[in-house]
């Protein structure tokens, strides 16, 4: 009976991820892969960091999320004047009652899109730290909750450094994958601008399943078995990060975990109880290439930190 229980558990989570893809891929044209990728991360509990140009439909991609799932959703535009209280919120005093209230601010949301992080200030970009990490903020000295769903999707333009402060290397730590949706094929673009002649098709998106749903699929990704071999393929590539040629900082254990969950992820979306080396191939360079700080000399002659990773993919053994 517990077989039948745990398959039926799984299959269950597979659908509900199929409902949402085969929903957003009615908005966001072309883009399967970094729908699947943007769907592990948020099935295991991760955060995103799109960087992609202005247009490539970035927004769109949050926003049709959060209607998918029938979750409340807020968008905060990152400017150099942005104050952490404008994200957190601040209590003010209620002159009725002579007391101090607490007044919630958009990081109070199930997803929360974060336009341009790299326009605000390092104090503003820390105070996303607690929320990323625990699922809770600190404010005049009281821990408060976040949603039992909390989903962070952060943007940034990877032209135009004028007026930006780039990430420190912690706080993008912080974030399960990071990808781009880069441009779609012309005729794709032709197919878009036909679809929005009258309205754009985000005003048409209903939600696909419901928030219950998307919480219960966070749960069954933890279900997921990974294997013993599975986990030492996976520290093995972290590790070869850390002593490969024009790397400076290699990945963390933090980025161990991520790898692990992401490919569970992936595992319940393709209807098997258990991750296989293919899953962690898929998600390695998107979990990892983000965390590696390359040498300048390395960055100068051409070589990137998703070449690195792809090297030790192509140069670990795999488990049979």
């Amino acid at each position: 009976m517990a077989k039948v229980a745990t398959t039926r558990f799984e299959l269950s989570g597979r659908e509900t991820y199929q409902k949402i893809a085969n929903n957003l891929q009615k908005v966001i044209k072309d883009q399967s892969g970094a729908i699947r990728t943007l769907l592990a991360a948020f099935a295991s509990g991760g955060h995103v960091l799109l960087e992609d140009y202005p247009g490539t439909g970035k927004t769109t991609l949050a926003k049709a999320l959060a209607f998918s799932i029938d979750a409340k959703f807020k968008r905060i535009q990152f400017t150099p004047d942005l104050l952490p209280s404008d994200i957190l919120g601040i209590s003010i005093f209620d002159q009725s009652d002579r007391s101090f209230r607490f007044h919630e601010g958009p990081i109070f949301a199930n997803i929360v899109l974060v336009d341009e992080i790299n326009r605000a200030s390092p104090r503003t970009q820390s105070a996303l730290l607690e929320a990323m990490a625990e699922s809770q903020v600190s404010v005049d000295g009281q821990i408060r909750q976040l949603k039992d769903l909390f989903f962070t999707i952060a943007t940034q333009n990877p032209v135009g450094s004028h007026g930006t402060y780039p990430l420190p290397e912690a706080q993008i730590d912080r974030f399960a994958v990071k990808f781009s949706l880069g441009y779609i094929s012309p005729e794709e673009e032709v197919r878009i601008l036909t679809e929005q002649i009258q309205a754009h098709p985000i005003e048409r998106t209903q939600a696909c399943v419901s928030l219950a749903d998307a919480i219960a699929l966070k749960e069954q990704v933890k279900k997921i078995r990974v294997g013993a071999e599975i986990k030492r393929y996976i520290v093995d590539i972290v590790n070869a990060t850390r002593s490969s040629s024009g790397v400076q900082l290699g990945a963390s254990p933090r980025a161990s975990l991520a790898l692990m969950k992401l490919s569970q992820a992936l595992a319940l979306f393709d209807g098997q109880e258990f991750v296989t080396p293919e899953q962690v191939k898929e998600i390695a360079v998107a979990a990892i290439a983000h965390r590696l700080l390359m040498e300048p000399q390395a960055r100068f002659s051409g070589r990137t930190a998703e070449t690195v990773v792809e090297e030790i993919l192509g140069s670990i053994p795999v488990p049979a």
